[in-house]
């Protein structure tokens, strides 16, 4: 471990993994590493007033950026301030000047061998430059690392918030640059230089930060081949479509969920129906005799799992997707994030629950009445009634993997979607007309064979 000569921050290898220089310079090299890194393509803007700001300290307005490697204390003139913004409610309103954030400095490294951006790699669950192939270990969660469920009536964050209406500008720490972003997006990577631009998951006292995070499992090249050999199946997608997607097409993101559990206790009516073969005439008939009967239900529900995005509510493929293995969670570090896009939760606590509910009900209603007709015997239920009363609930709020693809076939988008953790596969398939015109061919032949033999 050493200083750098240019930012002073401890690195080791080749180059520094903040600010890309070489740990070979000397100080008056450092100097001249300096000079040569103000160059008129490298000229920032100053992200307070707009001007060029070929140094740290902005000539206009008095903005200086501080601390080694980008560090988070900034100057405005005098007056001081910290990287992170206290922003209030920044999603009560849509608002005409974006807020202004920093990404994290535990993100954006870069490779000591080569300089280029480190990722989280699913294979390995660490780090890797895909440029020189430098691969770094992340501390791996303890076996019996727990994940707190936390109590549904004292929480304090609980609103929904509404896609697209606040923005924030974020600064990439490594170039200076500026991006604007939706104030629900939590990572993503810098368009000007690469760097994995994780944001700060609550930067307001109104925003819950995740609980944990269910790490990619499946890589980009694996989800491209679980693509083809999905599409492969499909007998009736055209041969043109199944060649039109590559992994360049498919991007990882990480989606908000909530998971709830609780105690349900449920009082019910129902009726419960015998059969019995009888013979009327010369035929047999079932014939059914009912009873009612009554009774309390109860059940434990674990890890109920709402999707907690609006953004995407619009893809049915996603909710078909999402049945994640909660066993492999992870403590959120920005780490485990870097170089996938990810998103904050739009729908809130209170609305997430309302859609568990109602999902809870179907499969208690599916529940009882196995549940019934084992304890009575019986052939058939129906006309069950029942309220449910719901004690201890507790939630969890996560980030579960999720691999998107689209592709183009003659003018018209088609979705696909794939678990980053399981490999499901989900989406809509073009049909070619000519192979369904095949097969309706094919079978109409064979039905014409199959008359011929039977008449012969």
């Amino acid at each position: 471990m050493a200083k750098c000569p240019v930012c002073g921050a401890d690195s080791e290898g080749k180059f520094c993994e903040y600010c890309g220089a070489s740990m070979a310079e000397d100080t008056s090299a450092a100097s001249a590493s300096s000079a040569a890194a103000t160059t008129e393509a490298e000229v920032k803007k100053c992200p307070s007033c707009g001007a060029e700001m070929p140094g740290n300290e902005c000539e206009c307005c008095g903005y200086r950026a501080g601390g080694a490697g980008g560090g988070a204390t900034e100057q405005y003139g005098n007056e001081a301030a910290t990287g992170k913004e206290e922003y209030g409610n920044e999603y009560a309103a849509a608002s005409d000047e974006p807020k202004v954030t920093k990404t994290m400095e535990s993100t954006d490294k870069k490779c000591p061998s080569c300089g280029g951006t480190l990722v989280f790699d699913p294979e390995t669950g660490g780090l890797l430059c895909s440029f020189c192939g430098y691969t770094r270990e992340l501390p791996k969660p303890e076996n019996n690392t727990a994940f707190d469920e936390l109590d549904f009536e004292t929480a304090k964050n609980r609103a929904s918030f509404d896609w697209g209406s606040a923005k924030k500008t974020v600064i990439c720490q490594q170039c200076g640059g500026e991006t604007v972003y939706d104030a629900l997006e939590t990572a993503d990577c810098c368009p000007f230089c690469g760097s994995t631009s994780v944001m700060p998951v609550a930067d307001s006292e109104d925003v819950m930060a995740p609980g944990g995070v269910v790490p990619f499992a499946i890589s980009q090249e694996k989800a491209a081949e679980l693509f083809k050999g999905w599409i492969g199946k499909k007998l009736f997608a055209p041969n043109d479509a199944k060649k039109s997607c590559s992994a360049k097409d498919i991007n990882g993101v990480y989606l908000p969920y909530w998971t709830y559990d609780s105690d349900t206790t449920s009082p019910y009516t129902a009726r419960v129906g015998y059969d019995e073969r009888v013979k009327r005439g010369d035929h047999y008939e079932t014939k059914t005799t009912w009873k009612n009967t009554s009774g309390v239900y109860s059940e434990f529900i674990d890890d109920y799992t709402v999707f907690g995005s609006k953004k995407s509510d619009n893809n049915p493929y996603i909710k078909s997707v999402s049945q994640f293995d909660f066993s492999k969670l992870r403590p959120y570090s920005p780490e485990v994030v870097a170089g996938f896009a990810a998103e904050r939760y739009s729908v809130g606590l209170d609305e997430g629950w309302d859609i568990a509910k109602k999902g809870i009900n179907q499969r208690l209603n599916s529940n009882m009445k196995a549940e019934i007709k084992k304890r009575t015997r019986a052939d058939r239920v129906d006309r069950l009634q029942f309220s449910t009363v719901y004690d201890n609930i507790t939630f969890k709020y996560l980030l579960a993997p999720i691999w998107l693809a689209s592709y183009k076939y003659r003018d018209q988008v088609y979705n696909i979607v794939i678990n980053g953790q399981t490999g499901k596969v989900a989406g809509k398939t073009p049909i070619s007309v000519i192979k369904v015109l095949i097969a309706i061919a094919i079978a109409i032949a064979v039905l014409a064979v199959i008359i011929y033999l039977g008449n012969n």
